[in-house]
């Protein structure tokens, strides 16, 4: 009785929407769970579901140790589901709509510092294997991409010549890339073995010993195998990559926007988590180059320009 009309809202999202199959997931995995737990509470049709019962719900995530953040997720996910509902005219009402998550702290993002990155990136690859792994994590780390990103990336995606990486991101945005120096030659230096493991037909740019598309869960295996092998103080994930890109973007620029452009963001609060990581070096900008702020230098001295009236 329940699973039904969540078998159509995810059809719907496929076919309509064009939401990615990961996402199709997400929705499918958090409804899921939901029926479950009225089924369990005796509940066996949609359309008799209270708020009372969302409230129940969000009680019973938060008492199993889910974060506010995705109880969130799980709250946006029925919203979304009962707005379909209505649509179909299967529901009078959408009784997740007013429900809130409880508040948690919010987690920063993990980065690792320039030296130890350089450090891991500055290691000889010990086999093609590993020239596509250094070649994928020069990438991500040049560019800032997601791991949905990096995974997605087909041959005519990268301009060589250009230095730059088409990539498509969340809602199937597509932004231009710049790729650094290293990262072009880590690119070329694994295309050559590429083409002796993918046949002419795959598109992928990063492929298995079998020549066929890496996914997400081999690109997260090899980096933490690199990052064991070359010796990180840290466990290394690929968001951490991207955080770290981001970290060392605005550390060394301070352009919020530029930063929040390169990441894709679509909110520029999302890209504002950044700015606490150095808030001492943008304070040390802001007195470099305000020009209400800059001081003098004297015979090696500082002290700031006063007003002696003269």
């Amino acid at each position: 009785m329940l699973t039904g009309p969540i078998s159509d809202f995810i059809r719907h999202l496929a076919a309509e929407k064009r939401h990615s199959p990961r996402t199709c997931d997400a929705y499918q995995r958090d409804l899921t769970r939901l029926a479950t737990w009225l089924w369990q509470e005796g509940g066996g049709e949609w359309r008799v579901v209270s708020g009372h019962d969302v409230r129940r719900y969000v009680a019973t995530l938060n008492r199993e140790g889910l974060s506010g953040r995705s109880i969130a997720r799980h709250l946006s996910s029925a919203r979304r589901f009962y707005q379909f509902l209505l649509r179909e005219r299967l529901v009078t009402d959408n009784p997740a709509l007013d429900i809130r998550a409880p508040k948690s702290g919010r987690r920063l993002p993990r980065v690792t510092d320039v030296d130890q990155l350089n450090h891991l990136l500055d290691a000889s690859p010990d086999d093609p294997l590993e020239m596509r792994d250094l070649c994928m994590f020069e990438l991500m780390y040049s560019s800032g991409l997601r791991l949905s990103e990096l995974a997605g990336l087909n041959l005519d995606a990268v301009d060589l010549k250009g230095g730059e990486v088409r990539v498509l991101g969340k809602g199937s945005k597509e932004r231009v890339l710049p790729v650094g120096r290293k990262a072009l030659k880590a690119i070329r230096c694994w295309l050559p073995v590429r083409s002796g493991l993918a046949s002419e037909q795959e598109p992928a740019l990063f492929v298995s010993r079998r020549g066929d598309r890496l996914s997400h869960r081999s690109i997260q295996s090899r980096l933490n195998r690199w990052g064991l092998k070359k010796g990180a103080d840290q466990k290394l994930h690929p968001h951490m990559l991207r955080h770290s890109f981001a970290s060392h973007m605005l550390e060394s620029s301070g352009d919020l926007r530029a930063v929040q452009e390169l990441l894709g963001h679509a909110d520029i609060a999302t890209t504002q988590v950044y700015t606490h990581l150095d808030f001492q070096h943008l304070a040390r900008v802001y007195d470099q180059s305000h020009p209400r702020a800059r001081r003098h230098r004297y015979d090696g001295s500082e002290r700031k320009e006063m007003n002696t009236g003269e």
